[in-house]
């Protein structure tokens, strides 16, 4: 067990640390300082954008904005039908959480990867989406998940977590299909570009510019993105997304995190719909 963790210590800490700055090392004497200075502060700024986005654009409680916007390129009755599908359908609940989700994966996902490939060159691929290789290493997320779910089920049996958990909120006699299924659906796509946006982006853009100090630095935002969540989660993210993007880091891939994420994620909601006896 400690040969184990001493390899563990050398392969995934220390290793990954030294290759990620020799590579930032490498990258400013063939770009040099002025190259590197810019590119990390387009780096910056796409990541800030992005969260910009989700915070004010993904606020399901205020799309007045849109509504506006829609009327003055002459979509009035677009704007309008919007407004009613989230204030007073009888689907608003559905339409809410579609409107959170659908500019999650706008922020986190299509806007980071256009800027990305715009702005810095850079491809897909080279953001975390390749798959290359990580057969091998499907084992360690398998284990993770394994690691992780009984912590989750006991977690469920809280009342802070059945008070947060689901988002989308099931009525009194309302079946699981097809509201809730297919915000389930739409749910893990949301986790998919936000594995691709901390642990793709801001982990893989900035490994060139900054080395192994990119993980850190997306650690900042993704714990501050858990702010609203019960506290032992909120504690939880600074671990989890140490792991997951030193793991991110080494594999040079985002679906390993994207295992991780969307089947807890979707358990808790399941466990939370659970608990209350409506599965």
């Amino acid at each position: 067990m400690l040969a184990w963790l001493r390899h563990v210590h050398a392969d995934y800490l220390v290793g990954v640390r030294e290759a990620a700055d020799a590579e930032a090392q490498r990258t400013r004497e063939q770009l040099g300082g002025d190259v590197v200075a810019r590119r990390l502060m387009w780096a910056i700024l796409i990541a800030i954008g992005g969260l910009m986005i989700v915070r004010f654009a993904g606020n399901e409680r205020e799309v007045r904005w849109a509504v506006k916007l829609l009327a003055g390129v002459g979509l009035g009755e677009l704007g309008t039908g919007l407004e009613h599908a989230m204030t007073r359908s009888p689907d608003a609940r559905l339409w809410q959480r579609v409107w959170w989700a659908a500019w999650r994966i706008v922020g986190y996902g299509a806007f980071p990867i256009a800027a990305a490939r715009l702005l810095l060159g850079m491809r897909l691929s080279e953001l975390g989406a390749s798959a290359r290789g990580l057969g091998k290493h499907f084992w360690i997320y398998v284990m993770l998940i394994a690691l992780v779910a009984p912590v989750v089920v006991t977690a469920s049996f809280g009342e802070g977590f059945q008070a947060k958990y689901p988002y989308y909120k099931l009525a009194k006699g309302e079946p699981l299909w097809p509201a809730f299924i297919a915000w389930e659906a739409l749910y893990a796509a949301n986790f998919v570009a936000l594995e691709l946006f901390f642990r793709g982006f801001m982990v893989q853009a900035l490994r060139p510019l900054v080395g192994y100090a990119s993980i850190h630095l997306m650690m900042v935002p993704y714990a501050m993105i858990h702010f609203g969540k019960p506290l032992p989660e909120a504690l939880g993210s600074i671990f989890t997304g140490f792991l997951l993007g030193t793991l991110a880091m080494k594999h040079r891939s985002v679906w390993g995190g994207v295992l991780v994420h969307v089947s807890v994620a979707c358990s808790m909601d399941f466990l939370s719909v659970w608990q209350r006896g409506l599965l």
